[in-house]
């Protein structure tokens, strides 16, 4: 069962979303004295566009947007440096993020920007905030009896999960728990925890929605996902038969953000800080709290109450601003052959 927007408004929205984000990647502002903002955003059009349009509208500032996955344009900032055209960098993951911030490239944010979000969601270094949090899962289908679901992720290299599950490998998240589960628990213990994983024929997909239909389809009978993509098709549709067990162990719930930074080379940077500021704002974390059921990072927004509460996740303690290690993790996954 492939999860689509099942209402024609919604339909109509993602259209939208998709061709006013290519409009934006390719097309400069329709006044040659109007503020403009350069996006590099590793979150994808129908999730972030709506978000960026109640900034336009709100400010005046016309943002060109160049997508692409996390890690990759992280790479490709640290290539550009001081050259890059962004202005902003607006990460699925912390450690993107921080893999830039490594590079002295991110500007310090102001401290009223910083004080927003819990300490735990944000730089160290205060050059990076989170702006949504999102729990690592697995997911599961109703061939699943919630007795079998292992208390970690590295149970999943047992032989009774052989063929049965699935994972992104190439996928912004699925990298930032391998890098944690490095910090964490060693380079050994990823190492085999990667090689168990190839080994027991785990089926790998393109992103975490892909994983979920394979589940939904009986492809697969668990994945490796955020549980935000569960809770979105439960939205559409209450008798979608894929859940979430949040595992208790060895990272498996890890609590991620997406997030933003400044780029210390932008020549906007008065813009930038609106627009951190208005993705901090109640109507952007009610907006991605409602639309994309991700937890909100602000006080005065409450996340979707069919979520599990952020205090109940067994998350671990972790320093997301450690997180930023992606080539060590990439070049694990290559010689594992997990990539």
């Amino acid at each position: 069962m492939i999860f689509r927007p099942r209402t024609a408004v919604a339909a109509a929205l993602t259209a939208l979303v998709v061709l006013a984000g290519g409009a934006l990647a390719g097309c400069g502002s329709s006044a040659d004295d109007a503020a403009t903002l350069t996006l590099y955003s590793g979150r994808i059009a129908p999730i972030i566009g709506p978000a960026i349009e109640q900034y336009e509208a709100a400010s005046g500032v016309d943002v060109r947007v160049r997508y692409g996955d996390s890690p990759s344009l992280a790479a490709q900032l640290a290539e550009e440096r001081g050259n890059t055209p962004a202005d902003v960098f607006f990460a699925q993951d912390a450690g993107s993020l921080d893999a830039v911030e490594k590079r002295g490239l991110l500007a310090p944010l102001p401290r009223e920007v910083l004080a927003l979000v819990p300490r735990q969601f944000r730089s160290v270094g205060g050059r990076w905030v989170g702006v949504t949090g999102r729990s690592r899962v697995i997911a599961y289908g109703p061939d699943v009896e919630t007795s079998e679901l292992p208390d970690s992720p590295l149970d999943l290299t047992e032989a009774h999960w052989r063929g049965r599950v699935g994972w992104a490998p190439t996928n912004a998240s699925l990298q930032a728990y391998v890098t944690a589960l490095r910090l964490v628990e060693g380079e050994d213990v990823a190492r085999e925890w990667l090689e168990g994983m190839v080994a027991n024929d785990a089926k790998s997909y393109e992103g975490n929605i892909p994983v979920r239909d394979a589940i939904a389809e009986g492809e697969i009978d668990v994945g490796l996902i955020n549980h935000y993509y569960v809770a979105e098709a439960a939205a559409e549709d209450p008798d979608y038969p894929v859940k979430v067990h949040f595992p208790p162990e060895d990272l498996g719930s890890l609590v991620n953000v997406s997030g933003v930074g400044i780029l210390a080379s932008s020549e906007n940077k008065r813009e930038a800080i609106g627009f951190v500021r208005a993705m901090l704002s109640d109507q952007a974390q009610t907006y991605f709290a409602e639309s994309s059921k991700e937890y909100p990072l602000i006080s005065s927004v409450e996340p979707p109450e069919e979520l599990t509460p952020l205090r109940e996740i067994p998350s671990p303690n972790i320093d997301l601003a450690k997180l930023g290690d992606l080539p060590g993790t990439l070049k694990l996954m290559r010689e594992t052959g997990a990539l």
